[in-house]
């Protein structure tokens, strides 16, 4: 089976939408807590996160186009403050839920059962169910000009976690958490971990790690 560019332009759109997300593979699975000005709690999940660098400890982040009401994004906008809490194989349905277009004034963490913890200074919500949290403060936002989509960059303020996660070298491992990935729009998977190989160098066999 092949697909060129003229094809894309004729396929039905959820179609279209389920396949070109699945082209990047697994992603992990986050749910994204806000508050607005009025106190109303939001909670969202997200696909869409990745690592940007260690120091300072940036977080980036791909939301959609800001055409419509986007109650995750105008939060973050207006607190400056977010948190990022990784789903587990406990919650993702609940997780899940999370996308359906509730009303502004309607918490997700109430309609799917869902607690917010609070932190000391911190203005946003984290999940309590999440075994993997850490608040962010809004550095940059960008909207990309190719699809309008936006660019949410934040610094990592807090970090909340198993103990027992983290080794000697600061790896963190996220399968002893739970931490579940997803592909596409709407599948979600639990991991199986092959190996941790050494640096690599030029004509050095890699050795496997243990932790």
């Amino acid at each position: 089976m092949m697909f060129r560019k003229a094809d894309f332009k004729d396929m039905d759109d959820r179609f279209r939408a389920n396949l070109i997300s699945s082209l990047s593979g697994f992603k992990s699975a986050n749910l994204v807590g806000t508050q607005d000005d009025a106190g109303n709690t939001n909670v969202a999940i997200v696909s869409s996160v990745f690592h940007l660098g260690a120091n300072p400890a940036l977080i980036g982040m791909i939301m959609r186009p800001h055409t419509v009401r986007r109650d995750t994004f105008e939060n973050i906008l207006s607190a400056g403050e977010y948190t990022i809490n990784h789903v587990n194989h406990d919650i993702w349905q609940k997780a899940h839920q999370t996308s359906a277009r509730y009303p502004e004034t309607v918490s997700e963490f109430s309609e799917v059962s869902l607690t917010p913890q609070w932190l000391d200074g911190i203005k946003a919500p984290f999940v309590a169910e999440s075994r993997l949290k850490y608040a962010l403060a809004l550095r940059s936002c960008q909207t990309l000009e190719i699809n309008g989509v936006e660019l949410v960059i934040g610094e990592v303020t807090h970090l909340e976690l198993d103990e027992s996660a983290v080794t000697e070298t600061g790896y963190l491992d996220i399968e002893a958490l739970g931490s579940v990935a997803i592909s596409g729009l709407d599948s979600y998977h639990v991991t199986q971990r092959l190996g941790r190989l050494s640096y690599a160098k030029p004509g050095i066999e890699p050795r496997l790690l243990t932790f």
